[in-house]
């Protein structure tokens, strides 16, 4: 693999920084937890270990961790969904920690690491819409349609701890040579066999992605 210094580019900005606590809803005939509900905070917040500050997830089995430690979606992307609903999407609607501004998120490159703020941030793998999303948009169909306007955002680790505040920008400081982004990655997913391969050759992607692709191979190969 090999990897692209950028010479530390200025490619975007942190428009808000978003955090959320657990909360009980109500859900169908009974309850559940959910973390979804972000909203922007002021000031500078801390990012470490695998979390930004004051944020909080309700299932650390599909949510956070080393590989979700943060998740990024762009304000361009809030205001495309804003015209499809017919109503204001703000920051923090989709459970993002980050809302960025002039970045295309789908094109980000797997491995691809950002200097924000006193942070170093490394793209990792597209967002894949649980029935969460549906409760907080208040439509069970929502993840369907979120998956299909292939405006998934992007989750990020954290490579080094710091600090993170709106107004910060993003600087690409690194691109691995591979090629596969955020974008490549949901539209095998969501069916696009052919892309299945490429997603091999990119070894920042999680296990788990890498052994989805292999088993996808198999099956189409019996």
């Amino acid at each position: 693999m090999t990897t692209h210094r950028s010479g530390h580019r200025s490619v975007g900005q942190v428009r808000s920084v978003n955090v959320g606590r657990v909360r009980t809803i109500e859900f169908r005939d009974g309850s559940d937890r959910t973390a979804i509900w972000k909203a922007p905070v002021a000031g500078r917040v801390a990012v470490r270990g695998v979390n930004v500050d004051g944020d909080e997830q309700a299932d650390r089995s599909v949510h956070g961790g080393p590989d979700k430690a943060l998740y990024a979606y762009a304000s361009e992307d809030l205001a495309w969904w804003s015209d499809q609903l017919g109503h204001p999407v703000g920051p923090g609607t989709f459970g993002e920690n980050l809302t960025t501004a002039g970045l295309d998120l789908a094109a980000a490159v797997v491995g691809e690491t950002w200097e924000v703020g006193s942070t170093v941030l490394e793209v990792v793998q597209p967002r894949i819409p649980c029935y969460k999303l549906g409760i907080r948009m208040g439509d069970p169909g929502f993840p369907r349609r979120f998956a299909a306007a292939a405006r998934s955002g992007t989750y990020l680790r954290i490579i080094r701890e710091g600090e993170i505040g709106a107004g910060d920008s993003i600087a690409v400081v690194a691109t691995p040579g591979h090629g596969v982004t955020i974008g490549m990655v949901e539209r095998a997913y969501h069916g696009n066999d052919d892309l299945a391969a490429r997603l091999l050759d990119a070894p920042e992607l999680p296990e788990s992605w890498q052994d989805w692709a292999r088993r996808l191979l198999r099956h189409r190969a019996s």
